[in-house]
Parts: C-alpha cells; structure tokens; sequence
C-alpha cells in the first residue's frame, strides 16, 4: 500500500480490491485514481504461495466489524481525501479510540522504510468517522494536518484543509501556512481580512494588507503593534524592511532566524534575503520544487521529498530529466548517472545496461533512494538478462518494486536468500532460513502464521483498527532497530488485519536496504 504526489481529478472512483491490483500509495492513487490500495484478506498460519491477480482464499478477515452509517454533513474531524472503498479502511477506523490517543501516536511513529510511510500517509488522508474527544475541537484534523508537513507532504495537505470548508483559529493557522508553502495565499488572506479573528498574530495581518495595496494600514497597524509590544523586534524589523523597500537599502535586514516560521520564510525572500532549504523542516522543501530557486535547489527538494514518498518517483525522474547537468560531484554525478542508465535500459542493450545499473545503483544507494529508483524501473530489470553484479541489483529492484511477486517467480530456489526472498514475496512461509541474513528469523516467524500481542488483538477486538495499525508501525519501527519479537508482532498484526502487501513490501525493503547499509 503506497501514496504519492497529487492530482484530484476523477477523485471519488471506486477501485478493485487489492487482490487484484498492484499496490499503490496514497499519493500515487491521487494521480491515478483508477488504482487504489485495499485491505486484503487475513493470511492464514500457513499461507500457500498467491498470485495476487487470483482469488483470495483466506476464509476471514479478521478486523472490526465494519458499520454502515450515513455521514451526512460529516463532520470536520472526518474529512479526507480517499473514502473507504479506496483504502479499504472501515470508516470506523478511529471512532473507537482516544482522540488525545491518537494524536500522541500519529506525532511520535517514525516509518523505517518506504512501505511504512505509505501506510502512515493513507492513514492520515483516509476518510473515517472520528475519534472519541474529537467533537471539542479540530484537534485530530490539526495534528493529521502536521504529520502531512512533518512528511512533506503538502499537496495533499492543502487539499485536506481545503476540504474541511471550515475555518477556525486552529484550523486556520495550518490554512494560511500551507498557503504560503504553495504560493495560494491570496484566499486565506481574504479571509482573514474578513475576520481577524481568526489568527492573533498580527505579522500575518499585516502581510496580508500589504498584498491587499493598504500599506498605509499596514504601516500604521506595526507602529502600533510595537508600541504595544505585540509583535517582537526582529519580526517587526522584518515586517518594515517588507513594507518600506527604501528601509531596506538604508539598513541590514535582520538576522536569518534559524527556525523560521513560513511567513518570515517568505518576508526574507520578498526583501531580497531568501533562505536556504536545506536545514528547514521538509514541508520547506516544497517551495523549491518548480524550479525558481534553480535546478540544484529543485534537485535537492525533489530527492528530499521522495525518500520519504511525498513525491512520486516519477516526479523526481522527471525532474532528473530535465537538462544535462552543468557541473560534477554531488548531485550532479547522479543527474548524470540516471540519465545514462535510463538511456541504456531504453535502448534495449544488456551489454550497456550493465554497467549503468552499477553506476546508478551505487549513486542511489548513497541517497538512500534506492526504493524510488526499484520502483520505477525494477519491472523493467527482471525483464534483462544480466550477469555477475548487474544481475544481482536487478533482481534486488525488482522484489522492492511494485512487481515483487511477479520477480520472485523468476528467481532461483537454489540459493536460500532469494529462495526466502521469494517465500515473503509470495506470502510463504519460509521454510528454511538463511544465516546472516538481516532480520531473518523475526520475519520467517511472522510469515509461519504468529499471531499479534494479545494486547493488540485485545485493542482490535475492541473495535480500534487504526489506533492498533499506529502502534504495529512503532513495533515495526523497534524491530527495524533490532527487536526481534517486535518485528514478528508488527508483521503479525499487518497480516491478520489484512494488510498482507504492506507486510510483504515493507519485510522485503527491511532486508534489502539492510544489506545494501542504508535505511529511509
């Protein structure tokens, strides 16, 4: 189960199950909504090998009984861009849960691979009835809103807030944040113009009358916020050298904050100090994605955003694409490394691909961007036949890409590595396990039918689905980090409640970028 960089047209298409389909992220079923992720079947204490295109054949899935229930006017703390028969998710995903809960779980869960950020962002942009609590305040909406920034994940955040249609101070302020991340702030200005009270903090005020031609007001307002005191020195020095150019060329600007809050993000750039990227949260990052700050700053938000899959691979392969680099090192060696490997794999020549592979591959690797990179041509490699070195990484990319278990048909049973790889990539279970293998065992034990913590299965019975999938992801998280036991309950509660893909990929990319020293 995957998401990645968005496009809303044709939102609302019911999809197939994902038995059926390839899996995709939240983010890539945004773009190509013909495709959705979906819960699939319980796997069963000894699954058969599965084709995914077949039938499932497991006699239950064992989650909370869905309720059916008109939302009507759903309220604000439910809104969300996939609707169920997307996700597969019951709409009683949290209603069951503490809402105070839930936000502790969504801010502190950190994904250890790429299958786990997908998951983490379908959660956040699924539709759902909300939690116990909820109805005090847009608080859960607020802090699914932060993890998307936290992810980068900002389109799709913009589209949320925009959805909700509700604005309140709470709400408002991630609103008008976004907005300037986007380059759309001219609506939430109007609004705030409309009612002040929606924000206290007068520098956005101020910024918005001055988009607004009232720099008179502008003016006036910051004089009397200072005599006040309800603006700080530095950011009323910001907001002057904004609103009066001729200040500008007469004084320094103020000192680049280290933490900068997006409105003084953007006031540094409109008096000619713009700020680097580079250290800024990952939502920064955005802002340099069309290209304006130059094609280094875009390269360089690009790869940011996709190693965590707040872009789509294909976003950053286009962004790759765009001209022939200009200089060597760095980034650029990888602009140019892809680029000769795409040429190579186009043409069709295995004596050439070879060597590209190993290029790319190892300037990937040091980017840990190696799944992006599987997923766009992993397919493509099981298709070539290769040797030596160049026929190992082909194989690697294709079990960490969408055709995993397509790939793993073609391996040979005569090696235990890809004999085991081939086992969790077709649901398996294993039935020898390799030595030095990472993580072997837990995932081997997971795969022979464990069941989750009775803890977990105590919550599930209790109706909290996706309270209980947050806290699998903090097993899976604790168990990347070396605790066993962890990772066989994580994979465990992913396969009982049906979410067999996301436990095959994500115990595939484990092992893989393990062996390759990298991680997300």
């Amino acid at each position: 189960m995957r998401i990645d960089h968005v496009v809303l047209a044709g939102f609302l298409l019911t999809a197939a199950p994902l038995a059926a389909q390839a899996p995709l992220s939240s983010i890539d079923w945004l773009n190509a909504p013909e495709q959705a992720p979906q819960l699939a079947p319980r796997a069963t204490a000894q699954p058969a090998p599965q084709r995914r295109e077949e039938p499932p054949t497991a006699s239950e899935v064992r989650v909370p009984e869905v309720e059916t229930m008109e939302l009507g006017a759903p309220t604000v703390e439910a809104v969300g861009l996939l609707p169920m028969q997307v996700t597969g998710l019951p709409i009683t995903l949290w209603q069951d849960s503490a809402n105070a809960t839930l936000i502790d779980l969504i801010g502190a869960v950190e994904p250890a691979v790429p299958a786990m950020s997908a998951l983490l962002h379908t959660l956040l942009l699924a539709e759902a009835n909300p939690p116990r609590g909820a109805s005090r305040g847009p608080s859960f909406l607020a802090a699914r809103l932060d993890r998307l920034l936290a992810q980068g994940v900002v389109d799709p955040a913009e589209a949320l807030v925009e959805r909700a249609q509700v604005d309140t101070a709470q709400l408002f302020e991630r609103r008008f944040d976004i907005a300037l991340l986007t380059g759309t702030v001219q609506p939430a200005c109007e609004a705030l113009m409309e009612d002040p009270t929606l924000s206290p903090d007068l520098g956005k005020r101020i910024f918005c009358m001055a988009r607004n031609d009232a720099y008179d007001v502008a003016l006036t307002t910051l004089d009397t916020a200072r005599a006040l005191e309800s603006v700080t020195e530095r950011d009323a020095d910001l907001l002057l050298h904004f609103l009066d150019p001729a200040l500008a060329e007469e004084s320094p600007a103020p000192r680049h904050p280290v933490r900068p809050s997006v409105l003084e993000f953007r006031l540094f750039e409109a008096i000619g100090e713009p700020l680097s990227t580079t250290a800024l949260p990952r939502a920064f990052a955005h802002v340099d994605l069309n290209g304006d700050t130059g094609w280094k700053a875009q390269l360089d938000a690009a790869e940011r955003l996709a190693r965590v899959g707040a872009i789509s691979e294909n976003r950053l392969l286009g962004i790759y694409s765009l001209r022939r680099r200009s200089a060597s090192g760095g980034i650029w060696d990888r602009v140019e490394a892809m680029q000769d490997f795409e040429a190579a794999l186009d043409a069709g020549r295995p004596a050439q691909i070879g060597p590209a592979l190993e290029d790319v591959w190892a300037q990937m690797r040091s980017a840990r961007l190696l799944v992006p990179f599987s997923q766009l041509f992993g397919a493509r490699l099981a298709e070539v036949e290769l040797s030596g070195r160049a026929a190992t990484l082909a194989w690697r990319a294709a079990l960490m890409s969408e055709a995993y278990e397509d790939a793993a048909a073609t391996l040979p049973t005569d090696d235990p590595e890809r004999a085991f790889l081939a086992g969790i990539a077709t649901g398996s279970a294993p039935e020898r396990v390799p030595r030095g293998l990472p993580h072997a065992e837990a995932i081997a034990a997971a795969f022979r039918g464990a069941e989750p913590p009775e803890e977990l299965q105590t919550q599930l019975d209790e109706g909290r689905l996706g309270e209980v999938i947050l806290r699998a992801m903090a097993l899976f998280s604790s168990g990347a980090a070396g605790n066993g036991d962890d990772l066989t309950d994580a994979l465990a509660l992913f396969r009982t409640v049906g979410l067999e893909d996301t436990a095959r990929r994500a115990a595939l990319q484990l092992i893989l970028l393990e062996q390759e020293g990298v991680r997300q």
